[in-house]
C-alpha cells in the first residue's frame, strides 16, 4: 500500500503518546511527573530552593520543539495545597521566565488537617473470661508455668531479671531508613515515612502541634539541631547531584536520647 511506509511511525508516535504522564495531584511527600510538557521561550533549569521551598521540580529531559523547548519533568510536594511550578523554573541563561504559562498542580494529604501521624486505635474492652472450667485451666497452667521457673530458671532467671533490658532508640529505629534513603535503596514509602518521623517528632519537640503543617516544616528545616537530618533528606531526594558523604552518627546524635517505645509518645499529636 501507498501509505503503509506512514503506518510504523504513526504507530510507535501514538504508543508513546499514551504512556505520556500528566500528573497534576499528588499527596505530601510523593512523586509525580508530567510528560510532554511545551513551553516559550529559552531552555529552562530548576530555580534555586532553600529550605523554606514547599515544592521541588527536577527536569527529566529537554528536547528542542520548534522555537520552544519540550520539557519531562518531575515534581514532590512537602506541604499541602495549589501550587504554580513555573515559580520554580528558570532559564539557563539567566532571562525572565514571566512569560510561563501557570502549571498548576495540587499537592494533598491523606490524614486529616493538623494531623501528622494516624490516630491511635480506639481502645476497646477485653473478653472475660467466665465458667469454672477457664479458671481451672487458668490455674493448671499457673501452676505449671510456676513449677517450671521454680526446677529450671532458678538462679540464672533472678539474675537475668536484675539485668537492665536495653531498648532501642529513635536513632536505631532511624538508621536503616536513612541509610536506605542515602543509597537509593528506598521505596516511596519509606521516603515519606522518614520525613513524617522526622517532622513529627519533631513538631512535638519543638512545641508546634498547634502549627499548621506548612509553618511547622518551615520552622523545622530552620532550626539548627532539628533541621539537620531532614534538610540532609531532602538533598538526598530532591538534588540532581546529591551530597556523597555524611556522617550518620552525627545526624542520627540527637535521636539517642529518645527511646523509640517512648517516641509513640513524645511524637503524638493531640
Amino acid at each position: 500500500m501507498p501509505h503503509s511506509r506512514w503506518l510504523v511511525p504513526l504507530l510507535l508516535a501514538g504508543a508513546l503518546a499514551a504512556q505520556a504522564r500528566d500528573m497534576r495531584s499528588a499527596s505530601v511527600g510523593m512523586r509525580a511527573r508530567i510528560d510532554e510538557l511545551v513551553l516559550p521561550g529559552g531552555e529552562l533549569e530548576p530555580a534555586a530552593v532553600d529550605h523554606t521551598t514547599p515544592i521541588v521540580v527536577r527536569l527529566l529531559a529537554t528536547r528542542p520543539h520548534g522555537d520552544r523547548f519540550r520539557y519531562d519533568l518531575e515534581w514532590y510536594g512537602l506541604a499541602p495545597g495549589r501550587y504554580d511550578l513555573a515559580r520554580w523554573l528558570a532559564r539557563k541563561d539567566g532571562s525572565a521566565a514571566a512569560d510561563l504559562p501557570p502549571i498548576e498542580v495540587t499537592v494533598t494529604s491523606v490524614l486529616p488537617p493538623g494531623e501528622l501521624e494516624p490516630a491511635a486505635p480506639a481502645p476497646g474492652a477485653l473478653p472475660r473470661l467466665s465458667g469454672y472450667s477457664t479458671l481451672q485451666i487458668v490455674a493448671g497452667v499457673l501452676w505449671v508455668v510456676g513449677l517450671l521457673a521454680v526446677l529450671f530458671v532458678g538462679r540464672r532467671w533472678r539474675r537475668a531479671r536484675a539485668v537492665a533490658t536495653v531498648q532501642p532508640t529513635l536513632a536505631d529505629r532511624l538508621r536503616p531508613l536513612v541509610q536506605a534513603v542515602a543509597t537509593g535503596a528506598a521505596d516511596d514509602a519509606g521516603k515519606a515515612e522518614l520525613e513524617r518521623l522526622l517532622v513529627a517528632f519533631w513538631r512535638a519537640k519543638l512545641g508546634l502541634r498547634t502549627a499548621n503543617a506548612d509553618a511547622a516544616i518551615v520552622a523545622i528545616r530552620a532550626h539548627a539541631e532539628a533541621g539537620a537530618l531532614l534538610r540532609q533528606v531532602e538533598a538526598w531526594l530532591h538534588r540532581p547531584e546529591p551530597p556523597a558523604s555524611f556522617d550518620v552518627a552525627a545526624l542520627l546524635a540527637p535521636y539517642r536520647s529518645v527511646s523509640a517505645a517512648d517516641f509513640e509518645e513524645v511524637a503524638r499529636v493531640r
